[in-house]
């Protein structure tokens, strides 16, 4: 059986301070957590704790957009290389027994291509 909060009085709203909204968020949205869960713990619905996150979010944003410079193009330089591009495709495909292949790529050391063909022995 639920918990029934009665209110009496003028005021039929709860009201909730910043420190207790951020908290309750900070407890929905922790790595892990399950906001229903932390709804029912706290008896609030999920739907306040998606509205807080989006107001909260919406103040964040105002107060960042403030401070950061407006938006820009950076100036891109090529710079050439004697470098060779990097090939994604194999220079040497060794077919084994069994279905399986050895893939040994231009950019191997003469040491590990060795090592690998020693091992195939």
């Amino acid at each position: 059986m639920g918990q029934i909060t009665v209110f009496s009085g003028p005021e039929r709203r709860r009201r909730w301070s910043d420190e207790e909204r951020l908290r309750i968020l900070t407890d929905a949205f922790s790595p892990g957590a399950k906001v229903a869960e932390v709804a029912r713990r706290h008896d609030v619905s999920t739907a306040l704790i998606y509205t807080w996150r989006r107001k909260h979010r919406e103040a964040c944003a105002d107060a960042v957009s403030l401070e950061l410079p407006t938006a820009g193009f950076a100036e891109a330089v090529l710079v050439e290389s004697d470098v060779a591009p990097v090939s994604t495709s194999p220079a040497i495909v060794v077919d084994l027994a069994r279905g399986m292949r050895v893939s040994i790529f231009a950019t191997a050391t003469p040491a590990v291509v060795a090592a690998a063909l020693k091992a195939l022995r």
